[in-house]
C-alpha cells in the first residue's frame, strides 16, 4: 500500500489509510494527510471490470467535461495526478489505482430519511443528465457489457432455466412464468433507440442515493460519485432505476410482499427534483417513457435476481437461503403495482414536465 500511495501527488505526507464506505466492488479507503488533507484511494476490481484503463478514460473524459461548466471542486469528482502526471497509477502486479479529493462537509445516505431527500437525489441526477447532454455517448466504453440489455438478461434467464444447474427451477415455477409473462415487453426501450426515436445518452447506471453527495449541512447536491459505470445508454434507465430503488415501500429483500408497493408520492418527488433539472434537454417521447424505463428497469433486476439464484447465487452477495429469490420476489411485486397505477405515473410525469 506503501508504494502505491507514494505514487500521487499528495499535499502532506500520509498519516492514515483505512478502509472506508460499504461497497462491494472496489477497495476503498480514506486516506488521510498530516496538511491536514483527505482523499479517497481506490482499487479498482479487475473481475467485474474487463477494461479497467478504458474504464478511467471514461471517469476522466466526463469528469473533464462536468469541470468545464461548474468550477467548484465540491461538486464534481477530483481525480489527483501521480508524480508522472497520470490520473491513475497501474502497478507492477496489474493492479489499477485512483485518487480521488475527498468531498468536504458532504454526507451520503444510503436510504431517504425524508421525501426531500429523495427528491433532492432527482435534482442531482437530473443535473447529471442535464450537463451532459451535449457530451458524445457513443465515445464511451461499456464498461459492463450489455448491462442494461434487458432482451439479453432474458436470454441468461432462460439458459439457467435450461441448465437448471442445481435443480433449483421446481421450487420457483410460479416466479419463473411471471417473469417470462412480461418478456415481449423487455425490448419496448432498446426498439425505440434503434428505430430513432430515443437518443443515446450518458447514463450513470447506478442511480442510487448513496451514489449522490449532499451538501451535510443544506442536505442539497454537491455531486454525483461512483462514475465506473458511466456508458452509453437511455435516460429512461437512469430514472427507471432510481423509481425501483426509491420509490419502493419496503427493502429490496423483504419477505413480506404485503409491504411491497411503488409509492405514488415517492414517485411524484423524484420525477419533480429529476426534471426540474433536465426536463428541457430531455425530448417529447424521453420524457414519455420514463414510466415503462421504470417498470423495465424493475424486471430487469429481478430477471436478474432469479437467474443467479438459478445459477447457485454467484453473483448477487447472498446473507440466507432463498435470498435471491426474495429479491427477485419483490422486484415482481413492484412491476405489478406500477401496473396497476400506470396511468397514475403517465399524468404525473406529464404534468411536471409540462413545468419545465
Amino acid at each position: 500500500m506503501k508504494a502505491v500511495i507514494e505514487q500521487f501527488a499528495l499535499e502532506g505526507s500520509p498519516i492514515s489509510c483505512e478502509r472506508y464506505g460499504n461497497g462491494h466492488i472496489n477497495e476503498t479507503y480514506l486516506l488521510l494527510t498530516d496538511k491536514p488533507h483527505a482523499y479517497i484511494l481506490q482499487k479498482l476490481n479487475r473481475h467485474v471490470f474487463e477494461d479497467r484503463e478504458a474504464l478511467m478514460r471514461n471517469v476522466i473524459a466526463v469528469t473533464s467535461f462536468l469541470r468545464k461548466q461548474d468550477s467548484d471542486p465540491r461538486h464534481v469528482l477530483t481525480l489527483v495526478p501521480t508524480h508522472g502526471g497520470e490520473l491513475y497509477h497501474l502497478a507492477s502486479d496489474g493492479e489499477l489505482w485512483r485518487l480521488y479529493e475527498f468531498v468536504t462537509d458532504s454526507l451520503c445516505l444510503d436510504k431517504p430519511e425524508t421525501m426531500e431527500d429523495l427528491r433532492q437525489s432527482g435534482v442531482a441526477f437530473g443535473r447529471f443528465q442535464n450537463q451532459l447532454a451535449d457530451f458524445p455517448a457513443a465515445t464511451l466504453h461499456e464498461t459492463i457489457r450489455r448491462f442494461h440489455d434487458t432482451p439479453f438478461r432474458y436470454e441468461q434467464l432462460k439458459q439457467a432455466i435450461e441448465r437448471d444447474s442445481f435443480g433449483r427451477a421446481a421450487t420457483v415455477r410460479r416466479e419463473i412464468d411471471l417473469y417470462l409473462s412480461h418478456e415481449e415487453e423487455a425490448d419496448a426501450l432498446m426498439s425505440l433507440c434503434r428505430s430513432g426515436e430515443l437518443p443515446l445518452r450518458v447514463t450513470h447506471n447506478d442511480t442510487k442515493l448513496n451514489n449522490v453527495m449532499l451538501d451535510a449541512a443544506t442536505r442539497t447536491p454537491l455531486c454525483v460519485i461512483d462514475l465506473d459505470t458511466i456508458m452509453p445508454g437511455l435516460a429512461a434507465n437512469d430514472f427507471g432505476d432510481s423509481i425501483r430503488f426509491g420509490a419502493s415501500t419496503a427493502a429490496e429483500d423483504e419477505q413480506d410482499l404485503s409491504k411491497v408497493e411503488m409509492s405514488l408520492p415517492l414517485f411524484e418527488a423524484y420525477t419533480e427534483g429529476f426534471l426540474s433539472e433536465c426536463g428541457g434537454r430531455l425530448t417529447r417521447r424521453e420524457i414519455e417513457t420514463l414510466p415503462l424505463g421504470a417498470k423495465l428497469m424493475t424486471l430487469e433486476c429481478g430477471v436478474r435476481f432469479l437467474t443467479d439464484y438459478l445459477n447457485g447465487d454467484v453473483y448477487f452477495h447472498i446473507a440466507r437461503e432463498g435470498h435471491n429469490v426474495d429479491r427477485a420476489r419483490t422486484q415482481i411485486t413492484l412491476v405489478a403495482d406500477m401496473e396497476k397505477k400506470w396511468e397514475r405515473m403517465q399524468e404525473t410525469v406529464l404534468r411536471l414536465s409540462s413545468k419545465n
